[in-house]
């Protein structure tokens, strides 16, 4: 019974919603009536994730609760309204609503982006980024733009870059400060993000001020910048930073802050006993927090004290880690080395744009903070050692050098258990093993019991490695089986595989799976051990059912659901007359062009019933497919090599060309890349490389297990001065025992890293033969090399394969909603719907298609009165008849036509399909998303009737379910 009075929260933001937990936690919410006033019309969501709903994710999917949340618990949620006056004396709240009183009052209001008073900046010149209506009006002035501009080069300011540039604007970004994210990098990290923007395409401008915005000449806006100089573009959004949204509590009288903020004590107290402040809109000790994490603390620190429990604030860790337009950047405790007499450490890799620097005590003791640009795998490391006060190694250097310099992860068994794992919801080590004690046992049940990284996520690697750690010590087995269907990992499957002469997936899983039809995660994994074992063609229709979209259709998939073509250009050498062929095939087929970093030349935007054309073209010329879509050998870059370099000892092109058609269609745990270099100049690049050979005057040197990706690694040096014969002899031998040996989707870079006994073990096994199992890695290799066959060409001369490549198996018209590059976009006539289509009501069934355009365990798509429908097909087998699913092909996710182009598959018992782009997974009888409750897709009642595959419409029920959710 609620008899204690009022408590109104004002806000309905991250924090204010949080706030609401925690009181509901602490049981406020059966002694209290608690009400929440919101100004938006959305319930709570998630504005860390809001570049999600600008890639077209739906608003319900970034929702932080359940749709009974506030009625289950009797909690009162005033949507969309606005508390205009607070009376102190009386202890009312006003709104058009009328008057509430209140016994205790939380300010979570949050704040407003700051907006320089710069004249003309209006309507498509005075965009901001904060909430999902502002991204609404950006994605509107979008329409019909090409240029975007962002003004402030901090956290939000890059978030809104990213978002132009997903929608297809040109971008450019201007900070008024010498650098970007001035707040957390120094100056040597701003210039290497800066340096890594640039590279995506990103203008940027720093030390500009903007003076002014007058109407363009060429787009709709010009900047006029302090210097003289302008900018001109299309739309302007500000992200010039934020201030409290602290009126209320001005117009009641409340102390403030000296820049904005309702002042509180250690209790979020204000100076009015009966009123509280938390999150953006609060100031403690004269600061204000822009971080998500010191917000729940603080409401946190409330809950507990109107519970009566002892509880304070007491600061907050503003350490961050994020990835900006796909580039790592972290922040760690002192990053700009303020503390007096403190030192730094400090790593630059020009080459890729990567810095570190990592600041120390006076008398090197402590680690105080850290600046990572270019690759965050450092910062849980080193958060730990600020964070716990960790005595750093003898070398701190190596916390920040790569990680083959000797650089070591601190070990979860290392981390004290006041060791914080989860700073949103304020998890420690403590907690974690508290809960494994408790009964945890699996990773999701930890995360459900202690909420660690269910806030932004970044402690996922961290909390993953405690779990099994602890898990571990208390003589628990961890798992580490491969899915629900199989019980073993990679390298045992792989082993099953070739011991026993495993040829189907259907076979492996009857032998030693433990039923069902497999998944997303098994199937791939099984049909690259299949290639790579006996290397038979995966367009067998076997195998189709096992592919991901890549290699279903033997093209990368983009974002928008096209494809890109990739033709093998072997070691990056090229006649004129092909060269003219690619061009031809690139206009006539209307695809947008890029040469790619491994001297190949990529074609985006193809749809999927072109592709067999392409194709056809490009085979006559005499191309071959380059593997670019598959988990296999991709390019073997060369320079020019002694054939025109001066510098050059070797053919490097005539090696790069050996390598590249000796090991081309070989499949791996992951993609494989090579380089040659002429000489020791290395123009090639051949140390980023999982194999890199370097001429000398002697012979060869080859390096092996580098990666130039996210997590660069130089490659090491395996031998040196080989002749011809054995360098090949070495290069089958390593990639072999990788291929046996590896974790799936795992690089060589990190494969090696795991390798125990290191590269000294791996030259005993490749060099000296030490395990006795070179002679059988080499017939294998060459097993492989004699099976090689070009995909494309064996799929163009099977038509029952080529039905495969159609975008509507009852219609011969494109995808209409597909958008690739704006000035490229053309609309191609749709055809008649063909006869077999027939309209009927909701209750009436409708033929879609034949029986035979369906393909076993997997998916096509049907045209259907302006639907896109998906259809996967599980034929009869012994006590169940042959069934068909129909469910809507949008990704909602993604935003892209994809669905009927994932893998079928079963988990926990249901039938599922796995989009093919972001892997979310949707149950096939009702659509119903099981990442995500708040995502369904809809479906339709299917049948097999007379050889045809016919569909109806849900009942009326249904469909309302539907809706509500």
């Amino acid at each position: 019974m609620t008899t204690a009075g009022n408590i109104i929260i004002i806000g309905n933001g991250m924090v204010g919603h949080y706030c609401a937990e925690q009181l509901v936690m602490h049981g406020l919410h059966e002694t209290h009536t608690i009400h929440i006033f919101g100004d938006e019309l959305y319930d709570a969501y998630d504005r860390v994730h809001l570049t999600d709903y600008m890639n077209g994710q739906d608003a319900l999917a970034l929702r932080l609760h359940e749709d009974d949340f506030h009625t289950h618990h009797g909690l009162t949620l005033h949507r969309g309204v606005r508390v205009t006056r607070i009376d102190r004396e009386a202890k009312t709240v006003e709104s058009p609503e009328g008057i509430l009183p209140y016994d205790t009052l939380i300010f979570a209001t949050g704040s407003t982006p700051f907006v320089p008073p710069v004249p003309g900046n209006t309507g498509t010149a005075g965009l901001v980024y904060r909430t999902l209506d502002d991204l609404d009006m950006i994605r509107a002035a979008a329409e019909g733009a090409s240029h975007g501009v962002v003004i402030g080069g901090g956290l939000l300011g890059l978030e809104a870059a990213n978002a132009l540039a997903g929608l297809g604007l040109s971008t450019a970004v201007v900070e008024f400060a010498p650098r970007l994210m001035p707040v957390q990098l120094d100056e040597e990290g701003g210039h290497a993000l800066k340096q890594r923007i640039e590279a995506l395409g990103i203008k940027v401008l720093t030390a500009h001020a903007t003076q002014k915005i007058v109407a363009g000449e060429t787009q709709r806006h010009r900047l006029v910048f302090a210097d003289g100089t302008f900018l001109e573009t299309d739309l302007v959004v500000f992200s010039a930073g934020i201030r409290a949204q602290d009126r209320l509590a001005r117009e009641c009288g409340l102390a403030l802050g000296p820049r904005g903020g309702v002042v509180i004590d250690n209790a979020c107290r204000t100076a009015d006993e009966a009123i509280f402040a938390i999150g953006e809109c609060a100031c403690w000790q004269g600061q204000t927090f822009g971080l998500v994490a010191p917000g729940y603390t603080m409401a946190r620190t409330v809950a507990s004290t109107l519970a009566g429990e002892d509880a304070a604030f007491l600061g907050a860790d503003m350490s961050t880690k994020l990835k900006l337009l796909g580039v790592d950047v972290g922040s760690i405790g002192d990053a700009h080395g303020a503390t007096p007499g403190s030192r730094s450490y400090r790593f630059i890799g020009e080459a890729d744009g990567s810095y570190r620097r990592l600041v120390l005590s006076a008398d090197g003791t402590r680690v105080l903070g850290a600046v990572l640009v270019g690759d965050n795998a450092y910062y849980d490391t080193i958060l730990q050692y600020v964070q716990n006060g960790i005595k750093p190694p003898q070398d701190p250097a190596v916390l920040i050098l790569p990680r083959s310099e000797g650089a070591e992860l601190l070990g979860a068994d290392a981390l004290p258990d006041t060791a914080m794992i989860c700073s949103c919801h304020n998890v420690t080590k403590g907690a974690i093993c508290s809960s494994i004690d408790e009964g945890c046992a699996e990773l999701g049940a930890l995360k459900q019991a202690t909420k660690a990284s269910s806030g932004c996520g970044g402690c996922a690697a961290l909390l993953k490695s405690v779990f099994e750690t602890e898990l571990e010590a208390r003589g628990i087995t961890v798992d580490r089986s491969l899915c629900e269907h199989f019980s073993y990992t990679r390298q045992e499957l792989y082993s099953l595989v070739r011991v026993h002469g495993i040829q189907t997936f259907e076979e492996l899983m009857a032998q030693y799976g433990n039923g069902g039809l497999g998944c997303d995660i098994c199937k791939p994994v099984v049909g690259s051990i299949m290639a790579s074992a006996w290397n038979k063609p995966i367009t067998d229709p076997l195998y189709i059912p096992l592919q991901d979209t890549n290699d279903t259709f033997m093209a990368n998939m983009q974002k928008n659901g096209t494809y890109s073509v990739v033709p093998r250009i072997a070691g990056g050498e090229i006649t004129p007359e092909k060269l003219i062929v690619l061009g031809l095939v690139a206009k006539k087929y209307n695809l947008y062009t890029k040469i790619t970093g491994g001297q190949r030349i990529d074609l985006f935007g193809a749809q999927l019933d072109h592709l067999p054309d392409i194709w056809n073209e490009l085979l006559d010329a005499g191309f071959e497919t380059g593997h670019a879509y598959g988990k296999s050998t991709r390019t073997v870059k060369s320079c020019v090599g002694s054939t025109w370099c001066r510098y050059g000892v070797q053919d490097s092109v005539g090696k790069a060309l050996d390598l590249e058609n000796r090991y081309k269609g070989l499949r791996a745990p992951h993609k494989l890349k090579f380089a040659v270099s002429g000489c020791t100049r290395e123009c090639a690049e051949a140390q980023s490389k999982d194999v890199g050979v370097i001429a000398t005057e002697h012979g060869w040197n080859l390096y092996v297990c580098g990666n130039g990706g996210m997590r660069p690694r130089h490659a090491e040096l395996f031998a040196t001065d080989l002749d011809a014969d054995t360098l090949v002899k070495y290069i089958d031998r390593f990639l072999m025992f990788y291929i046996r040996t590896a974790d799936k989707l795992q690089r060589t870079s990190v494969w090696r890293e795991n390798l125990e006994g290191g590269l000294d073990y791996l030259k005993d096994v490749i060099i000296k033969d030490s395990l006795g199992i070179c002679e059988e890695l080499e017939r294998q290799m060459q097993l492989v090399v004699d099976r090689y066959q070009c995909e494309w060409r064996n799929a163009l001369t099977d038509r029952e394969k080529l039905k495969r490549f159609r975008t509507f198996v009852n219609d011969s018209r494109p995808d209409p909603n597909i958008r690739t590059v704006p000035e490229r976009d053309q609309v191609r006539p749709a055809d008649n719907l063909p006869e077999t289509i027939t309209s009927g009501g909701p209750s009436n069934w409708a033929s879609l298609c034949k029986q035979d355009d369906l393909v076993e365990k997997s998916g096509v798509v049907a045209w259907y009165e302006g639907n896109q429908i998906a259809l996967f097909y599980l034929p009869e087998t012994e006590g169940k008849s042959s069934r068909v699913y129909a469910i809507d092909n949008h990704d909602p996710f993604s935003n892209a036509n994809v669905i009927g182009r994932g893998i079928m598959g079963d988990l926990k018992g249901h039938l599922v399909v796995a989009s093919p782009l972001y892997k979310q997974h949707f149950r096939l009888e009702d659509g119903q998303c099981l990442e995500d409750p708040a995502v369904r897709l809809r479906t339709w009642d299917a049948r097999l009737e007379g050889g045809k595959v016919q569909i109806k419409a849900k009942t009326v029920e249904a469909v309302s379910d539907l809706v509500s959710v």
